[in-house]
């Protein structure tokens, strides 16, 4: 079964909301940013992200696609 890599790069983000209006089950507003629900904070570089590993794509491809700022990226990790 995939499991897939949800990354948001929060400090890129412009809170515009898209991603959780299109995928409220993982993504939520917390203040004039987005949050990635039940994320784990990383650092990569000096590049502060929150990742989530998840079993079930589902509609977190459609939340980065309506980003309108490459701050969140979705990434195959297994099959």
């Amino acid at each position: 079964m995939p499991k897939w890599r949800i990354e948001l790069q929060k400090d890129i983000c412009i809170g515009c909301g898209a991603c959780a209006i299109v995928e409220p089950k993982h993504w939520a507003m917390d203040g004039d940013k987005s949050r990635l629900k039940d994320a784990v904070a990383e650092q990569n570089g000096n590049v502060a992200i929150e990742v989530k590993v998840v079993g079930q794509l589902d509609r977190n491809q459609d939340a980065a696609d309506a980003c309108p700022v490459p701050c969140i990226f979705v990434k195959k990790i297994a099959d």
